[in-house]
């Protein structure tokens, strides 16, 4: 939800341009590209940005990997309240640019092995696997196989129709709520953390 919330809110902000969708983000690079806008720039930054947020999360999570998801969370809280501040000062290019960070960083709390297991910020594979799981069932497999992929789709759903619907209020603003939001996600991710690690 924190993901579809954020991105809604950049999505009104940038004009139809993305802060966690980078696929959006490299076709509007492309098409950019081709008809000569300065909208392949500006996508090619973002996807830049969402990058060194990935690379920013990993390498936190790998300096405190007993604290990993709840210090990952609390740096995209900090991200988030920070693009509120910035903006609420005039800052609007660094506003975006720290809610990007974040939505990179967001995507490394789901990371085992190395590898994320669970992508935040963006929902075709999900819906792959949403698809394959239905099918799975239908030809009598696991009945509810389906059901955590339907609820992680709905979920960014959810959160960008609230990010949508708050934006008209408080325009980037709105991501102090989101900061708010990935503080309290921190609460419980540290409590059950030190039990993954032990």
């Amino acid at each position: 939800m924190l993901a579809g919330y954020v991105d809604a809110v950049g999505f009104i902000e940038l004009g139809g341009l993305f802060v966690s969708f980078m696929s959006g983000n490299s076709t509007r690079l492309a098409t950019g590209i081709v008809d000569g806008s300065g909208a392949a720039l500006t996508a090619a930054t973002l996807v830049l940005l969402f990058v060194l947020g990935v690379v920013a999360g990993t390498l936190l999570g790998r300096t405190v990997p007993r604290w990993r998801r709840p210090a990952i969370l609390i740096l995209v809280a900090a991200l988030l309240a920070g693009a509120a501040a910035l903006d609420r000062h005039g800052l609007f290019a660094a506003a975006i640019a720290a809610a990007v960070l974040a939505m990179g960083a967001e995507n490394t709390v789901f990371e085992r092995d190395g590898e994320v297991q669970v992508g935040l910020t963006y929902m075709t594979g999900t819906l792959v696997k949403l698809g394959q799981r239905i099918a799975a069932t239908l030809l009598g497999g696991e009945r509810w196989g389906w059901m955590p992929y339907l609820l992680l789709w709905l979920g960014l759903v959810v959160g960008a129709v609230l990010g949508a619907a708050v934006h008209p209020w408080l325009g980037l603003g709105s991501l102090w709520i989101a900061a708010a939001a990935a503080l309290v996600l921190a609460i419980p991710a540290a409590w059950r953390e030190p039990a993954r690690s032990a």
